[in-house]
């Protein structure tokens, strides 16, 4: 395996993995009103979505699903009503007080990065273009699943990373003061997500 390969396909994960997005937004979310165990959990769910996604676009079974119509609007039209599920439980949740960690809000946690990564076919798109550049067609299968695995564990290191150190700071606890209108905010560009990924799969023009 080249290495040189390897270290930019390794950049390119990464920096995917740091753009904001939904996935950022859920995992700060889940951060802020569960705890670093649920913020920790949603990174690990999501990068194993992820992971299984660059494992297929590496392996070349991509092209099944992408040229499989009804199968990949199945996929959007599925992560369309989990974000409108997301965004209906910020725009509707109500702070509490302290957050209290529990195996439960893991497994909540776990379940939403899961969700958002694996019914999110644009990042299958995304990691096909990526592995498209630097993998060469003579690889052995056993090499394919290693870059796969990099791929994977970069990004679940990037949001797990983040919960860890956003749950250790006195900056969760300002935020957590403000955690209804946090939920608010996140809560409303997510249904704006998800209104335009519902336009995008019945063909509708809103630009």
């Amino acid at each position: 395996m080249d290495s040189t390969s390897l270290i930019g396909m390794s950049l390119v994960c990464a920096m995917g993995a740091m753009s904001p997005g939904p996935s950022l937004a859920v995992v700060l979310r889940n951060t802020i009103s569960g705890g670093r165990t649920q913020g920790v959990m949603t990174g690990i769910g999501h990068g194993i979505g992820f992971g299984i996604y660059a494992l297929m676009a590496i392996m070349g079974l991509s092209a099944l699903l992408l040229a499989n119509e009804n199968v990949f609007n199945l996929l959007q039209w599925a992560g369309a009503a989990v974000l409108l599920w997301l965004a209906y439980n910020m725009l509707t949740h109500h702070s509490s007080g302290p957050a209290e960690e529990h195996e439960s809000q893991g497994r909540k946690g776990f379940a939403e990065g899961f969700m958002i990564a694996f019914l999110n076919p644009k990042i299958l798109v995304f990691l096909v273009a990526v592995f498209s550049q630097f993998i060469d067609p003579e690889m052995s299968n056993p090499d394919r699943v290693v870059m796969a695995l990099i791929a994977g564990i970069i990004d679940t290191t990037w949001y797990v990373l983040v919960a860890a150190v956003l749950a250790g700071t006195s900056l969760i606890d300002q935020l957590r003061a403000n955690a209804v209108l946090i939920d608010r905010s996140i809560g409303t560009v997510l249904l704006m997500l998800a209104v335009l990924l519902v336009a995008k799969t019945l063909g509708l023009d809103i630009s």
